[in-house]
């Protein structure tokens, strides 16, 4: 909480359209000003942060921290680590832990462990359907109290029509936001790869592309009867997006996510069998990402996410179809996302929107902007800085990425939450 100053960075602040070299001053764990102090400030700190960008700390709208339930693959002590090493101040967690997010008491396990770990703040989306099974929807006006900042069914299909109409009704009337996964489970059954030749050359069961569309085009229809603020997560295919757009174009109150991965990834890095690129929803065509740029140069898309998802060594062994899907994604989300600014998809600016303010808006969290009184969570880093991604690297426990080998461009040298320096990259004194 003390008072601090982190001097002569480049202050990028998109939700204030702020881009320029300034002082950051902090106290109290709010900002306090952008530029020149206020009368009688003193900072009891102060950080050189000359050739570093400045910006508020990420928000991921998509992060498994795998407790409780599945401690043999993480936990949110290792899991919040890896959050601040790569920039992220704020993770959602989705509902599919082992027990269920779907009682208030759940909700309370996880957050006061996650308290205790302290780093990353850590919000919860509750389940949409009592247990994930999609056959009766959830207290969602509990979990709302207990802290949810919205609801889903975390990848879980509900099938029945009725079902998600009553749930999108009872969450509409609840002010909650409802976390969707577009995918027809009876299209993608069985499904691994998507559709399409290198599926055919493999000899691995394809998701086609319509998996995604049918699905969305049934949860719009059941969003423009309902009115339920809606984000669509994960969006993996061109036909996806511009659906998506249409849907906001005609006034729908919905908004989207992509994955970093899907970004630069495709259906041709599946080749040879490596299960480190078997995702869900999976890597598409060419033309899908190239229509995910698109439409994220457009304003079309709402944020990048990690879609982290830790695993043990042993999920990602054995035939490609038998391997569990994700990518441990914490750190990589930042430096994949500028590799869109230096391929010229986006600018520096709308990269730090897409991974602060605009997602920290459709969580409906104050966080993402640098406005004085805001929390003071703030992201340092070398835009400069190259490196080279190798296991030992990883903070996570989750040693599952495609990425190995990598070159990066661009490394999180502080970040801080509510003022404090949780991450102080090794190689910098400070």
């Amino acid at each position: 909480m003390r008072r601090l100053t982190l001097k002569g960075g480049r202050v990028v602040d998109p939700a204030n359209g702020v881009d320029r070299l300034a002082d950051l001053h902090l106290a109290e764990g709010r900002v306090l000003a952008v530029g020149e102090p206020p009368d009688g400030f003193s900072p009891e700190q102060t950080l050189d942060v000359s050739g570093l960008v400045v910006c508020p700390g990420l928000v991921d709208l998509r992060v498994r921290l795998r407790e409780p339930g599945l401690l043999h693959k993480a936990d949110i002590a290792s899991e919040v680590a890896a959050a601040v090493a790569g920039g992220v101040t704020t993770v959602v967690m989705p509902a599919d832990t082992d027990p269920v997010v779907d009682t208030p008491a759940v909700v309370e396990l996880v957050t006061s462990r996650a308290r205790a770990r302290g780093k990353a703040r850590v919000f919860l989306i509750g389940a949409l359907t009592k247990g994930l099974a999609g056959e009766e929807i959830s207290e969602m006006a509990a979990l709302q109290e207990a802290g949810c900042i919205g609801v889903g069914n975390a990848g879980m299909p509900v099938r029945n029509h009725l079902v998600l109409r009553r749930a999108l009704e009872y969450a509409a009337g609840q002010g909650l936001t409802v976390f969707l996964h577009p995918e027809d489970p009876w299209l993608a059954a069985g499904g691994v790869v998507h559709e399409g030749p290198v599926a055919l050359r493999l000899g691995l069961t394809g998701i086609p592309v319509m998996a995604e569309t049918i699905a969305l085009a049934r949860d719009l229809a059941l969003v423009e009867h309902s009115g339920a603020r809606t984000h669509f997560c994960g969006l993996s295919s061109e036909r996806a997006v511009r659906l998506l757009a249409r849907a906001r174009f005609d006034g729908l109150p919905v908004s989207a996510d992509v994955t970093a991965h899907h970004l630069h990834l495709t259906e041709m890095d599946v080749a040879g069998y490596d299960a480190q690129a078997h995702v869900r929803p999976p890597l598409r065509s060419q033309r899908d990402r190239d229509g995910l740029r698109r439409a994220l140069a457009a304003g079309e898309v709402d944020a990048i996410c990690s879609d982290h998802q830790p695993h043990d060594r042993d999920a990602k062994l054995g035939p490609f179809a038998e391997t569990e899907p994700g990518i441990s994604a914490l750190e990589t989300l930042l430096p994949l996302t500028l590799r869109l600014v230096e391929e010229g998809v986006v600018d520096l600016t709308q990269a730090v929107d897409l991974l602060s303010h605009r997602p920290a808006r459709v969580a409906g969290l104050p966080y993402g902007t640098l406005s004085p009184g805001a929390p003071a969570d703030v992201c340092c880093f070398d835009p400069e800085a190259r490196w080279v991604l190798q296991p030992e690297c990883l903070r996570s426990r989750g040693r599952n990425t495609p990425f190995i080998g990598w070159e990066f461009k661009g490394r999180v040298r502080y970040t801080l939450v509510e003022g404090a320096l949780v991450f102080q990259d090794p190689g910098e004194t400070g």
